[in-house]
């Protein structure tokens, strides 16, 4: 084993949102795939050069989301049918993200982006005016040579400040570019879940079949302070087979 970890580089997220992340590649694909149990907080604060605080942060957030379990007197276990989960449908995943884990590459392709102005609904889940100048971006998402992923995000347009949006690349995950250009970082979302024909435009897209219903998420992106940044509509195909955690206690 390793005597220190490399923590990686995510932009501006917190310090256990790292830990996190990083504790969980191990988990599945590192020094502790094939263990049973997680060292101590003490070991993993001295390894990773933080403090317990943020070792016990990362791994609250680990364990509410079921990866592990804290048993006193035991330890850290890790629950290994939980890891081995794919697709899981109540944790919030950037679809790159979703498409890797499957094993596939993930990029966008027929990017589409222009202003509008906010509509009664989009202006009251962003909080602001109606009339409101949005940044409209949609695209479609591909798992290797396969769409699977039609999105539609709707950004305030004050937002970027002096940034001029048409010079990004909206091939990027919308995450990254609010991280990277607006200093924001979604924390939060609340997403309603239905099934959906969509539009021609969208079907074809997407080479559904005639009588395929897609998944459609109507998404709200929250950062700090429970401020929204985003909304997203994302269609899926049956390409992804969702699985949901859901914990008596």
């Amino acid at each position: 084993m390793a005597d220190h970890y490399e923590l990686p580089h995510f932009g501006g997220k917190l310090m256990s949102a790292q830990v996190s992340a990083l504790l969980m590649k191990e988990i599945k694909q590192g020094i502790f795939a094939n263990s049973e149990k997680l060292p101590s907080e003490v070991e993993l604060a001295e390894r990773l050069g933080v403090s317990r605080t943020v070792i016990r942060d990362a791994l609250s957030d680990i364990e509410r989301e079921g990866f592990i379990e804290r048993v006193r007197g035991i330890g850290t276990v890790i629950c290994r049918d939980i890891v081995n989960l794919t697709n899981r449908f109540d944790l919030k995943l950037e679809y790159n993200e979703l498409i890797e884990n499957s094993g596939y590459r993930p990029h966008s392709d027929s990017i589409r982006l222009r202003l509008e102005y906010a509509d009664e609904k989009t202006a009251e889940l962003l909080c602001v005016d109606e009339g409101s100048r949005l940044i409209v971006c949609e695209k479609r998402v591909l798992a290797g040579q396969t769409p699977c992923i039609y999105s539609i995000d709707y950004l305030p347009y004050e937002l970027f400040g002096k940034v001029d949006y048409t010079d990004l690349d909206w091939s990027q995950p919308v995450f990254d570019l609010l991280d990277k250009y607006c200093g924001l970082i979604i924390t939060t979302s609340i997403s309603k879940v239905s099934a959906t024909n969509a539009d021609e435009f969208i079907r074809s897209k997407l080479n559904v079949q005639p009588k395929q219903a897609l998944i459609l998420l109507d998404e709200v992106g929250y950062c700090k302070l429970s401020r929204p940044v985003m909304r997203s509509l994302e269609f899926y195909t049956d390409f992804f087979d969702f699985t949901m955690l859901r914990k008596k206690f």
